[in-house]
Parts: structure tokens; sequence; C-alpha cells
């Protein structure tokens, strides 16, 4: 089964663009779209919310889903990610009509999701690294903390960071994963926005066609 996704924000018509720019790719490569999901998305959705996250549900091995371009799964770094690895684990292949990009389930795409990976766990270091030296300035300036070692919300996120991963996946609600972690709903979903448009910003430097404006 061949699959399209069209997103965009609020301007349709920037919808049959995109609608035009698939029907052309499917008919240079001999393929034949099946199903079309289109939907119109702001950055306020929840991810669970989204038609594209149905469309990972009901995709099977050998099925095809394609975009225009890799930033119209999300704009997120995070989301993008773990939309890719879904995919790739599914054995679903993944078209990327503009930039060219094709994810499967071969050494290419993921040695890409490698450097996916790499990212994200840079970032986890840095973030590790600077809490760690926050902690110590404080403890240094004579400061109390307020939490015993170990207890800090932000390092129990990042040790879980691959667990939460696909829990996300899986449609757990945000409330419940927080909950599972022993941190407040606040502190989850403050923690997981920086962390996001941190890794939003490593995305122009992989897909450079990708970070650009949002339609």
């Amino acid at each position: 089964m061949v699959i399209a996704y069209l997103r965009v924000s609020t301007e349709k018509q920037f919808l049959e663009n995109q609608k035009e720019e698939i029907l052309r790719f499917a008919s240079k490569n001999g393929m034949v779209i099946d199903k079309w999901y289109t939907e119109t998305v702001s950055g306020s959705v929840c991810s669970k919310d989204r038609k594209l996250s149905k469309v990972l549900r009901v995709t099977k091995p050998g099925d095809s889903l394609i975009v225009t371009e890799i930033s119209r799964l999300s704009r997120t770094l995070l989301e993008i990610m773990t939309i890719l690895n879904s995919c790739i684990t599914k054995k679903v292949v993944l078209y990327s009509t503009k930039e060219g990009y094709i994810f499967k389930n071969d050494i290419n795409s993921k040695v890409l999701g490698f450097a996916f990976g790499l990212v994200a766990e840079i970032e986890r270091n840095l973030i590790s690294m600077r809490t760690k030296e926050a902690l110590a300035r404080r403890k240094q300036e004579g400061i109390l903390l307020g939490r015993r070692p170990g207890d800090c919300p932000q390092i129990k996120i990042l040790i879980e960071k691959e667990e939460i991963i696909n829990q996300l996946l899986q449609d757990t609600p945000k409330a419940q994963i927080a909950k599972q972690l022993g941190v407040s709903r606040s502190t989850f979903y403050r923690f997981l926005k920086e962390t996001e448009e941190n890794w939003n910003k490593d995305l122009s430097v992989l897909f450079p066609e990708a970070g650009g404006k949002e339609d």
C-alpha cells in the first residue's frame, strides 16, 4: 500500500502544491497512491491527535509513506527521529520527494538514523553536564540543595529517555509518563519543550532544507 501524507499549518493553497508534487513523484517512479491523508495542524496540536499518528499505526511491512519534505512530519527533531525509527523498524519505506531521501530497512537509512540518535545523545550529555555543573556551583556557593543526590527530575527524565520515546510512540499520555517517573507534569512538559527546541535547532544542520519555514 502506498500512502501520501499532506500537512499544512493554515494556508490551504500549499496543500494542493504538496499533492501535485507527490503525484509527479509517484508517476515518475511508477507508483499509485492508494490512500491520501491530509490535515491542517498547528504547533499546539498534540502528536497523538494528528492523523499521522493513525497512519503510523495502520502501516504494515512493505508499505510506502510519501511526504514532500521531512519537516512535514513534525516541527521537532525528537518527533521526526521517533517517526523515522518507527518506519525503519516496521519496514515501511518513507520517501521525501523534495530532498530525495529514502528511508528503509537498509544500512544507509540506519546510518542516517544513527546520526539523529547521535545528535540526541550529544544533547542529552550536554544537558546532563549543565545540570551537574549547576548543582556543583550551588553546592560550592553553600546553597542547600532541595533534593537528595540522584533525585533531580531532569536527570530522571534523561536516564529514561529511550523508554519515554517508546511510550510517546505508543500514544501514552504525557501526564501518565510524568507520574511513572515521579515528576510533576509541569516539570515534565517544560523539560520536553526545552529539549525538543534544542534538538530542533540541529535539524537545520542534518537537513538544511527541512529546518526552514513552516507554511
